[in-house]
């Protein structure tokens, strides 16, 4: 199994080094357009900076191949800034984005830095996972598309629609698997 972790900025190398860990998976980093080939299963966009990313993405022409790959069916799953990447609204000034998430996020509405909090939270059928927020964006509102997968203070942190996973927190950064395990096997199913 073959994942994309985009890995323009922000937390791929962690992502990289999670999925290291399940056998029979490997990883491509994606940096241009020629990296994103047929053969990706999947594709992860990490958390980091989302106006930068987006920036960089259109500049690097990867954001409409990446997109219309999201329409087809190619497994995503986005952390922190992945998912405002992937949101369909973002209340407040935003770049461009993929968009196929059918929710509304804000941007930081956690806090800044040093808002930042480690929790732990039921996910889906998971039990209670690790959960690390820095500088996150919170999901405002979804559509009947989206299920939501884990709330915390009353709005979803960890949301999914159809092959799109999304979540306001970094699982890459914890010991715990399980949140990716739960991606690889959207991965698997897809295949």
């Amino acid at each position: 199994m073959n994942i994309g972790v985009l890995a323009l900025q922000g937390a791929f190398a962690e992502h990289d080094a999670v999925l290291s860990r399940f056998p029979g998976v490997e990883t491509r980093t994606i940096r241009q357009r020629a990296d994103l080939t047929d053969d990706l299963a999947g594709l992860i966009l990490p958390g980091g900076e989302s106006t930068v990313m987006a920036k960089l993405l259109v500049e690097l022409e990867l954001m409409e191949p990446i997109t219309t790959a999201v329409r087809a069916g190619l497994p995503v799953f986005g952390t922190c800034a992945g998912l405002i990447l992937l949101a369909k609204e973002v209340q407040g000034p935003s770049a461009a984005r993929i968009g196929e998430l059918e929710v509304r996020v804000k941007r930081n509405a956690y806090g800044r830095q040093v808002d930042s909090f480690t929790t732990q939270n039921d996910f889906a059928a998971l039990g209670a996972v690790p959960m690390v927020f820095i500088r996150a964006p919170a999901i405002l509102e979804t559509t009947e598309r989206v299920v939501q997968l884990s709330v915390v203070r009353g709005l979803p942190v960890a949301v999914r629609q159809d092959n799109i996973l999304a979540t306001s927190f970094h699982p890459e950064l914890t010991d715990d698997l399980r949140v990716h395990s739960y991606f690889l096997e959207m991965v698997s199913s897809r295949q």
